[in-house]
């Protein structure tokens, strides 16, 4: 993999915006979730927990990795959730029926490329940033204990 840079920092959404998207988005069990720059891995052990349906995480930071897979351990999940050390835009996510980020702008558009290993009907949901001239299918705002954020989302 060699060295990988952090593009930017980790920044966690509060625990009440992980639950409130998550329950706004009617996902189910059948449901396959990627969260591409996981962190701590919250948003991923919270859709397992609340959907029962199996997720991954990428990551390039091997902290956050380690404090993701301990997160998943503590919560009981760890055999529904997965946590990957990759480049995410080196990562073959094309079995997610939902894609999560919450990048940079930038990031996103030069994440685009990898959506087209998405089947058609996939959710991608990013949060605070749009893709450009990418239109979003739907978009809602959601406030938290101390911050508001705008989630967009597209269907592949």
């Amino acid at each position: 993999m060699g060295s990988l840079k952090l593009d930017i920092g980790y920044l966690p959404t509060p625990p009440e915006l992980v639950t409130e998207m998550l329950d706004k988005l009617h996902l189910n069990g059948d449901d396959i979730f990627y969260d591409l720059g996981c962190g701590d891995g919250r948003m991923a052990i919270a859709a397992v927990q609340r959907y029962g349906m199996r997720a991954v995480g990428i990551d390039i930071d091997p902290e956050r990795i380690s404090e993701a897979e301990e997160n998943a351990k503590i919560a009981d999940v760890g055999d529904r959730v997965e946590f990957r050390l990759e480049n995410l835009f080196e990562s073959e996510i094309g079995e997610a029926t939902v894609v999560y980020l919450y990048l940079l702008p930038h990031l996103n558009l030069k994440l685009k490329p990898q959506f087209n290993q998405l089947q058609p009907g996939t959710l991608i949901i990013s949060r605070d940033f749009d893709m450009g001239d990418w239109k979003p299918d739907q978009q809602f705002h959601l406030q938290g204990v101390e911050e508001e954020s705008t989630f967009y989302c597209w269907r592949t």
